[in-house]
């Protein structure tokens, strides 16, 4: 039997179960009331792994939740075409296959060769956790014009190898390879 984790513990990134879908805890705010009797609040921002759905949810302080079954496999993207996304295990050497709903919008973050854990709940992937940066070749952007700093603008619109597009300083050019941060999708420095 999974074990049981009580919601004044669940603290942020735990990861938890309720109502049979796996839920990953973005933020934790706990109320204690300062009524004698009053019941102290755990309200969590979580997010469904399965439909990647994000919302609040308030809950007591006594609530318990079952440990899901969740592991991670450390693999390597390959490729991709019409069947999904490819990986390859590192431990089994064996390809993982994930489909375009199950990766979403990470699919923009996906370089050739980049290793990546595969999260799966129940033995089924659901999805990705990347590293904290990605490095990824700028395809296109315009050239940075002198004297573009003074009116405050000191970031232009780049777009990616993998289609993203995202906001970069005026030195960056064509064909640099440049950090992308996972989590906010902003340029976080050159490679």
């Amino acid at each position: 039997m999974a074990a049981l984790i009580d919601a004044l513990s669940v603290k942020r990134k735990t990861f938890f179960e309720f109502e049979g879908a796996p839920y990953h805890c973005l933020d934790v705010e706990i109320s204690k009331p300062t009524a004698r009797g009053g019941q102290t609040l755990v309200r969590l921002k979580m997010r469904n792994l399965l439909t990647r759905a994000v919302f609040d949810r308030t809950f007591k302080a006594g609530e318990m939740f079952a440990e899901p079954d969740l592991d991670t496999v450390a693999a390597t993207f390959l490729y991709s075409d019409p069947s999904g996304y490819h990986f390859m295990d590192q431990e089994s050497f064996d390809t993982l296959t994930l489909t375009g709903d199950t990766i979403g919008e990470d699919r923009l973050l996906l370089a050739d060769n980049l290793l990546v854990q595969i999260q799966r709940y129940n033995g089924r992937p659901i999805g990705l956790q990347f590293p904290p940066h990605v490095e990824l070749t700028v395809t296109s952007t315009e050239p940075g014009v002198r004297g573009d700093t003074a009116s405050g603008g000191v970031t232009k619109a780049a777009t990616l190898e993998t289609g993203l597009e995202i906001r970069v300083p005026l030195f960056i050019k064509e064909g640099e390879r440049v950090k992308v941060h996972t989590e906010t999708r902003e340029f976080a420095g050159r490679a």
